[in-house]
């Protein structure tokens, strides 16, 4: 029977070990990273069926990457907040958090609320609808049928270039990683050699700001990704 998958994304290196050896113990098949882009880049690769998430990550912070992952994925997330922090908690539910553990937690209270989230997650169903239409000032677009208009003028897209603009505007603002791009736009790891996502979001600008669109709307944040704002 397989082992229940736990990943651990933490950058407090010894309560990262703490946990570890904890769930170890308990049975628990386990993978720990130390910073954001790691932790997205494993439960991208991966599948796990819990996340303890940290926050506050250097590179890419909890919340970020809670944010990305809801995208594609319904993995229950657990978030480790510092205590106190009330609005961290708050924007970590609005994001998809499932649970959350304030700083300094009792590790019979982390293990109780592991089991009761993973008992619930058997159960949960997760066939919640998604949206068929984003407009963003002049911008629209329609996933049911491939559309996309800007200024009522219909622009002509690949489906993944159009998938690839649909995961950025219906982000707006939030930077993409390339990792969670590669994921859940062309379906295959992320590479440094790659130059496919480049050259997508290459064609969808160049379409986009022949028909009046300003450049800096979809811009290129060099070593994080990618943003639409």
């Amino acid at each position: 029977m397989r082992k229940t998958r736990i990943l651990i994304v933490e950058d407090d290196a010894t309560l990262n070990e703490q946990i570890t050896q904890l769930l170890q113990s308990r049975g628990f098949d386990t993978r720990h990273e130390s910073d954001g882009n790691a932790g997205l880049q494993a439960v991208l690769e991966e599948n796990f069926d819990l996340v303890l998430l940290d926050i506050r990550l250097p590179s890419l912070n909890g919340l970020s990457l809670l944010n990305q992952l809801r995208q594609i994925k319904q993995t229950p997330v657990m978030m480790i907040t510092a205590s106190g922090a009330e609005q961290e908690r708050i924007e970590g539910y609005r994001k998809g958090a499932d649970d959350y553990l304030p700083k300094p937690f009792n590790f019979t209270e982390m293990m109780l609320r592991i089991d009761a989230l993973l008992r619930r997650s058997k159960t949960l169903n997760d066939s919640g609808t998604q949206k068929s239409e984003i407009i963003v000032d002049v911008l629209y677009l329609n996933r049911i049928q491939q559309v996309t208009k800007y200024h009522s003028r219909l622009l002509e897209f690949t489906p993944i270039q159009f998938k690839l603009l649909w995961m950025l505007v219906d982000n707006k603002g939030e930077t993409l990683s390339k990792a969670f791009l590669y994921h859940s736009v062309l379906n295959k790891p992320f590479s440094r050699y790659d130059r496919s996502l480049d050259m997508h979001l290459s064609r969808v600008r160049k379409k986009l700001v022949e028909t009046g669109m300003p450049p800096e709307r979809l811009a290129t944040v060099h070593g994080q990704g990618y943003r639409f704002s």
